[in-house]
């Protein structure tokens, strides 16, 4: 293996060390002291000193980011919001960015260059944060994500230099910042090191844990791709895994069809590295044989008595079969038991903030949770959970969602304990995590074989019943859905009711739902099954068949979401074909024209159709499930502000249904042609057929969903009227600062404490309070067996990874296809109004339902969060507006404004420059 020269003598020198280190031997200053080169390099150079098979490198050290860059200034504070703290970051990575390297300086990292690699050679380029006296710091044992650094591959001579500066200047990348200041560390007195190491062509690549990072076994975890290991640690390839006995040397493998690898494109060779297809041959053999998992474990243990405890080691190998090592760091295991033996409580909100985002209020998490709590229990029930078991279960039901903060989380050791009750639970739960949004390093590790068999048998116990679960549902849904219309026809209005019926018909219609809306839970998990289902025939039988699959869940006959969306077309058409009420919603105030509609001034046809959609679409809103949030059945002006984009751009309910039936057909052409066997092609039809059906029913049962809490809305604010009326509230609206039965009690004569003020006062201050402070995280644990508040002060929060990629694209879950152009509408605020979006491309946190008026004017939709069966990709795909979903940072990464190119089918984002035109970023992360 080739050494370098160390450099440290060779160059300038502040009072407080040089400004570079190499790794080779000789004299000077070796890279050693994590102080001087961060963790990362440290152990490198410690590696290479006793032999291990570590590439050559050298390190700008973290006195040379001291002696060029300057000092950001205008801190605003550890206490700052997001947005603030995120403005700061991105002024702060600029000014860093902007800094060169001194003339002298660069002519010595450009001859390190030439030694290492040669002239035309390429090199890998990384920052880490320099470790602080204590040794905290970036990959350090007590913090090994703190500095979130980049990294780059495949760098050329020429662009050497700007590499070096993107390093010092992700010190300042918001994300970088936001955990620093969590973690309570100086946001501003961070110092990074950068080091060059020579590239090795690697065409296999792992990282190995050398104990199980779940819980400790002795046993190692090695997880290997073809191609290089951003591959592995970016989840972007297909990857196997390997679990070696570390007494026996005994290794099982769980395998995958491997279709996608990440590595150099020869034909762009400035592009870095890129996912690119596994060759045919490669794509059924494990990665690694059983000898290369053995030969990969001595080394690594090697590395392990070196450090003195279990490590997580990066490598990979060249064509000849010789191991080398790129990193090393202390692993990082899942968060371990108190001393008393409880075990920590995850919480998430990933895919809960579609229906419940951002602050929400008690009376809507009050409401929420009854929901969830019996819904759910009903549909344990269907699915064959014995009612003993679902007794002892009673706690589990009632603390599925919490609420933390304001907002609203899911409780993650109670969705597993119940819904492991599911027969076969185990073998659709990595979808199941999936679609809640968990990242790798937020779920449960995948079941083992043994748990995979016991699933199977569990669900061959059960079959009869699923299989009557399965069978009848179309029957049941049809049945669910008579009864649902039925009870909403019998309610034209309550204005007119009394106290005590308002009670009565909020009583029944809760009493009803608690024995009938498991059916529509039912619908959800058959969704899953089937998605699962294609997922695999899919990876199995056909090419790129992951990129496929969001094209194929369209089609199927039209559901209610549709149904909404085409009677806004149908009022646009009818107010685009009279000029005098085209002019008015166009141009003049909405709740005037408004009451001009329905006074008739634009014909009794007109009035009908309106008032039509109100009865029937009206609880559709921007975040309808909140019952603090106002719909179109409180402020029906709405409905003409909603009009305004497509009666400029003239879209009609034909077109939409053509549009549909076009992208139906090229799913099924492009099936055909990538999976030419009949066979196959029929399985796959009847489960994608399954799938689309249960797709289906769950948007209808979730358009239900809306008008049950819209009449849970109606009831609490008639029944709001009355108690300002009573003198036991001032103002209708505090109505959202109490739970329902509090409410509904205060009527019954259930209420413990009638001073409804006081209550209303004291939670409209933490209400404002939590609105003020920045959003937790999406997923966290806390130490289980205390108080949930007690405990929250002790979180502990999983580094989120995202962003652009070194080329400018952020990268999500392809979900509706085709591609857009044009300038990103970053929604935080939904009061937008469509006419806004008309053009634009929607960047979010997450949608619901309500956002159908935003995203038919959009000309694309990128979303934080969300999966495969979300509303946002359903509604994509419904629309036929291409769509990425599970866009990590997306927010933070796209600039309000910013010219952005999405790609649905391939599930990407890519930053363009301030033209609208590909090519050079304008500093993405910035």
């Amino acid at each position: 293996m080739a050494s370098t020269t160390p450099l440290a003598d060779s160059g300038p020198a502040t009072a407080g060390g040089p400004l570079l280190a190499g790794s080779g031997a000789g004299p000077g200053t070796a890279p050693a002291d994590p102080a001087l080169v961060g963790h990362k390099f440290s152990r490198q150079y410690e590696m290479r000193r006793a032999g291990l098979p570590v590439p050559a490198f050298f390190a700008l050290t973290a006195e040379a980011y001291s002696a060029c860059v300057p000092a950001p200034a205008g801190f605003p504070g550890a206490g700052a919001g997001t947005e603030e703290l995120t403005a700061w970051a991105r002024t702060a990575r600029g000014v860093v960015r902007a800094a060169a390297l001194p003339p002298g300086l660069a002519r010595q990292v450009l001859a390190g260059f030439d030694e290492l690699a040669g002239p035309e050679g390429l090199v890998a380029v990384r920052g880490c944060v320099a470790a602080e006296p204590d040794g905290s710091g970036e990959d350090g044992a007590a913090d090994p994500f703190a500095g979130l650094s980049d990294s780059f591959l495949y760098v050329r001579r020429e662009a050497l230099l700007d590499r070096v500066a993107d390093c010092w200047a992700s010190a300042y990348n918001p994300e970088a910042v936001l955990y620093r200041v969590r973690r309570g560390v100086d946001a501003t007195a961070v110092r990074v090191a950068v080091g060059v190491q020579r590239m090795v062509p690697g065409v296999r690549s792992f990282v190995m844990f050398t104990s199980d990072p779940r819980g400790g076994a002795d046993q190692a975890v090695v997880a290997a791709a073809h191609g290089i290991g951003e591959g592995i640690v970016q989840e972007r390839a297909d990857i196997d895994h390997f679990f070696m006995d570390r007494a026996t040397g005994a290794v099982r493998a769980e395998l995958t069809v491997k279709s996608v690898m990440a590595g150099p494109d020869p034909a762009r060779p400035d592009a870095g590295p890129v996912l690119l297809p596994v060759p045919d041959a490669l794509g059924e053999p494990p990665v690694l044989s059983d000898g290369e998992v053995r030969a990969i474990g001595e080394v690594a243990a090697r590395v392990e008595e070196l450090f003195g405890g279990p490590q997580d080691i990066e490598g990979t190998l060249t064509a000849d079969g010789r191991i080398h090592l790129v990193q090393a760091r202390p692993v990082v295991r899942a968060a371990a038991p108190r001393e008393d033996g409880v075990p920590p409580v995850p919480w998430t909100n990933h895919n809960l903030t579609e229906s419940f985002p951002g602050v929400t209020s008690t009376l809507t998490y009050s409401q929420a949770r009854v929901f969830y709590r019996t819904g759910f229990a009903d549909f344990y029930r269907r699915l064959g959970v014995p009612e003993d078991s679902l007794r002892r279960d009673q706690h589990h039901l009632s603390r599925m969602i919490g609420y933390l903060d304001g907002r609203v989380y899911y409780r993650l050791d109670a969705w597993f304990a119940l819904h492991g009750r599911i027969p076969g639970f185990d073998l659709i739960r990595p979808m199941w995590q999936r679609s809640l949004g968990l990242t790798e390093h937020d779920r449960d590790p995948a079941p083992d074989r043994a748990a995979r068999r016991r699933a199977w048998r569990q669900v061959l116990r059960a079959a009869p019943r699923l299989t009557r679960a399965y069978v009848s549902q179309p029957r049941r849904l049809r049945e669910f859905l008579r009864w649902w219309d039925d009870l909403m026809a019998r309610w034209p209005s309550f204005e007119e009711c009394t106290a005590d019926e308002l009670v009565a018909r909020y009583r029944t219609m809760w009493t009803e739902a608690e024995h009938r809306w498991g059916v529509t839970m039912v619908a959800s998990y058959f969704a899953l099954v089937f998605l699962t289902c294609a997922d695999a025939l899919l990876a199995r039988w056909v090419p790129d068949g992951a990129a496929l699959l969001p094209r194929l869940m369209g089609g199927g006959r039209p559901n209610r979401t549709l149904a909404s969306v085409r009677s806004v077309l149908a009022l646009a058409e009818r107010a685009a074909a009279d000029p005098a009420l085209r002019s008015a919603v166009l141009e003049r105030p909405a709740p005037e024209v408004w009451r001009e509609i329905t006074e008739g001034r634009y014909g009794t046809g007109t009035a009908d159709a309106f008032a039509r959609h109100l009865r029937t679409y009206g609880d559709r809103a921007l975040h309808d499930l909140k019952l603090e949030v106002l719909t179109p059945r409180q402020e029906p002006w709405r409905i003409v502000t909603a009009l305004r984009p497509y009666i400029g751009q003239g879209p009609t309910v034909a077109a939409n249904e053509a549009d549909e039936a076009a992208a139906r057909d090229a799913a099924r052409h492009a099936l055909r042609e990538a999976c030419p066997a009949p066979l196959r092609r029929a399985v796959l039809g009847a489960v994608l057929a399954s799938l689309r059906f249960s797709v289906k029913a769950r948007e209808d049962t979730r358009f239900c969903r809306s008008q049950l809490y819209g009449v849970s809305r109606e009831v609490m604010r008639g029944l709001a009227r009355r108690l300002v009326e009573a003198g036991l509230l001032d103002r209708a609206e505090d109505v959202v600062h109490l739970q329902t039965e509090e409410v509904l009690g205060a009527f019954d004569g259930t209420l413990p404490d009638t001073d409804l003020r006081a209550l209303v006062r004291r939670r409209a201050a933490r209400y404002a309070e939590s609105a003020a402070a920045a959003d937790p995280p999406a997923y966290f644990t806390v130490p289980g067996g205390l108080p949930v508040p007690v405990a929250l002060a002790s979180r502990h929060d999983t580094a989120a990874a995202g962003g652009p990629d070194a080329d400018g694209v952020l990268r999500g879950i392809a979900s509706s296809s085709g591609t857009a152009r044009g300038r990103a509408l970053v929604v935080r605020d939904t009061g937008v109004p469509p006419e806004a979006c008309v053009g634009r491309i929607l960047v979010a946190k997450e949608t619901d339902p309500g956002w159908l008026a935003l995203m038919m004017a959009a000309e694309g939709i990128v979303v934080e969060r969300g999966s495969l069966v979300s509303h946002t990709a359903i509604s994509g795909r419904l629309l036929g507006v291409p769509t990425v979903v599970a866009v990590r940072e997306a927010m933070t990464a796209i600039e309000d404004g910013a010219w952005i190119e999405i790609d649905g089918t391939a599930g990407t984002v890519r930053l363009l420059s301030g033209d609208g035109t590909a090519g050079e970023v304008d500093e993405p992360c910035a």
